[in-house]
Formats: C-alpha cells, structure tokens, sequence
C-alpha cells in the first residue's frame, strides 16, 4: 500500500506540473490581457465623461495667462492683404447705469488739471464690435474682418471697471460676459485694440520692456517689445480704416526710434485678453543690421514716447534662454497678459513648433 502511495503521490506531482506548464501560464497570460484590457476600457469611459472647453487661455506651467490666441500659430505669417478692417459709423455709448462712470473719470481728470498735476488725454479710440475669421477657397488662407466702432479713452476707462457693482448688485462682468463664449462681448466692453510686437536684433537678442509705473493701465508689468493702441485721430485719414501694418510701423518709430527699412514684420495672430477684453494683433519684427548696442545708442539719442518704457532688457533669442527669463521668479507673475504668447508664437516662428514645444518641456521639468 505504501509503495502504491508513493507511486500515486510521484504521479501527481508529474501530472501538476505538466499542468503547469502546459495551461498554468497561458491561464496567466489571458488574465493579464483581460485586466490590461479592462483597465484601459475603464479609463477610455472615465476619459468620455470628461470634458474641457475648446477655447483655453495661453499658459506655460506656472504661467498662466488671460490670452487667448484667437486665430494664427506662430509658423504661418497671416497677409496683410487678407485682414479687412470696418469702421462703422455710430459711436459706442454706455449702457444707462454705466455712463455714469465715464463722467467720473471726466470730473477726476477736470481735477488733476485744476491741481496742476497731468490728467488723463481723452484720446479718440475704437472699439471692438466683432471679429470674424474665415478662409479662402482655394489654399484655407485666414481671411479676417475687423468690425471697429468710434469710442474714446473715457469711455475705455469707464468700461475697464467690470466687476465694479451696477444698482441691482450685478456687474458688467456678470450681466454682459459668458465664460462659455469668450469671443462675444458688447462693443462697449472691448474699446482696445493694439499691436503688440516682440523685436528682434540683428544679433539675436528679443527686446523686452517693462511699463513705465507713470502709465494708467498695467503699470510696472512687463510687455512686449512695442505695444501701441489703435488711435482714430492719427491712423484713420479722413474716413479710412486703419491698417494695422501701419499702426505697427508708428509703434516702431515712436518707441524704439525705427523705420520701415531697418526691419520685416510679419503678422502672426490675433490675441484676446478675455479678463480685460483687449484684443491685440501679434506682430514679431527682425532688425536687419541694427544689433542690441546699436538700438541702445539709438534710443540715447531720443525716443518719442520715452516715458511709456521704464526698463528694456535684451534676452538672448533661443528657445531656452526665453522662456527661463519669462519663468524667472521675479517675472513669472509680473508679465502683462498678452506678452508671453507673443513671445512664444515668435520663437515659433522662428525655430518651428516642435522645436519649442521640446524645449518648453525641458525647462518646465527643471523648475
């Protein structure tokens, strides 16, 4: 009996193993496909229940902006010649409960003259009624139609107060803006429109200002190159629209001390600060044979609006040395909302998405 138990015993030990062998890791191999399986369908269901809004503000790890990049990437300059700009006839008015407000700044700015003290220039503006972006039919080229109407800087500063209590407790924030449709906006909401350029030096270096603390908005932060408002008095002759070239090449001359044949621009995209509602054309500029020291000694010699500037630093213009300096802890959270996306599209444009997008990463991981 014992004999036969041991025999019993060796056979069942032959028997799992074989067992093993032959069914135990395939067994195994299954489950593990199974779950791998099950594992991604959960989280490919968790994923489907998500969701996120199609328009997101620029932003850079720690970076975060109000600037929506509306229409252009960086790599593709848009033409001049597709950019359509409209100037309706009826000048933008303030809601009732609102006009109020502009008679405010008015009185204020009666009481700094009165003062002797600099009061605020009530400088003929436009404002935004729409923006409106197709394409052509033959290569997909942005095709863009600028509706601008009459406003002024009053009414501008009037407007800027959004979150400023109405009488029944709303605020023109709340009663006039949806988070959901970023692009839609009373006209009397949006009186800024501005160019905004990153220039660029023969020898490679981006020009970046900072915003002199005499200026009325966004004092003290830092910008772009050159930021220069649409102004009905100098860049409308007569009944004509402005162009927005021409509106880039006035920034160039009255901030840097630049004419039209010592650089190329191009035109890159269209920005809105969806916080303040000021929208922007992004320009980016390339000196031909102007290097950094040169500018330097230029604008020693006289700069037309000199006090709009209180700091110009010069950063070496490649991927990396940029966006440590927009990531600098004393910079981080001081830039004004539209500069960091023009530099970015800039360094786009000049090294390629993939290259930056890398090289963003990089640094990003390395804070």
């Amino acid at each position: 009996m014992g004999g036969i138990d041991v025999a019993n015993g060796v056979a069942g030990a032959v028997i799992g193993m074989l067992f093993a062998v032959l069914f135990q890791q395939p067994l195994q191999d299954a489950w593990f496909r199974l779950r791998g399986r099950s594992g991604r369908a959960l989280r490919t269901l968790r994923r489907r229940d998500e969701s996120s809004p199609a328009w997101r503000t620029f932003s850079l790890g720690p970076l975060q902006t109000s600037a929506l990049i509306v229409e252009g990437d960086g790599e593709t300059p848009i033409p001049a010649e597709t950019v359509f700009v409209h100037v309706l006839d009826e000048e933008v008015r303030l809601p009732e409960d609102m006009a109020p407000w502009r008679d405010e700044v008015a009185a204020d700015c009666e009481r700094l003259r009165a003062e002797g003290r600099t009061p605020v220039w009530n400088g003929p503006r436009y404002a935004v009624e729409s923006f409106d972006i197709s394409r052509t039919a033959l290569d997909e080229t942005p095709e863009v139609h600028l509706r601008l109407r009459p406003t002024d800087y009053y009414t501008f500063l009037a407007a800027q107060q959004l979150d400023r209590r109405l009488p029944d407790g709303t605020t023109p924030r709340s009663r006039h803006l949806d988070p959901g449709e970023p692009l839609r906006a009373p006209a009397f909401l949006q009186c800024s429109f501005a160019v905004n350029v990153a220039v660029v030096t023969a020898d490679d270096m981006l020009v970046v200002s900072r915003r002199s603390d005499r200026v009325r908005m966004a004092p003290g932060v830092w910008n772009s190159s050159v930021n220069e408002g649409l102004s009905r008095h100098i860049d409308s002759s007569g009944r004509s629209a402005p162009d927005l070239h021409a509106v880039c090449r006035r920034g160039m001359r009255e901030e840097l001390s630049l004419e039209p044949h010592e650089y190329t621009v191009d035109l890159l995209a269209f920005v809105l600060d969806v916080e303040r509602r000021h929208w922007s054309a992004h320009y980016y500029a390339r000196l031909k044979e102007l290097k950094s020291t040169d500018l330097q000694e230029r604008m020693s010699r006289g700069v037309a609006d000199r006090w709009e500037h209180q700091t110009i630093d010069y950063v070496p213009f490649r991927p990396a040395p940029v966006v440590r300096y927009m990531m600098r802890e004393d910079r981080v959270h001081r830039w004004a909302p539209l500069a960091p996306a023009l530099f970015h599209l800039a360094l786009v444009h000049a090294y390629s998405r993939t290259l930056v997008e890398r090289v963003e990463a990089q640094v990003l991981r390395r804070l």
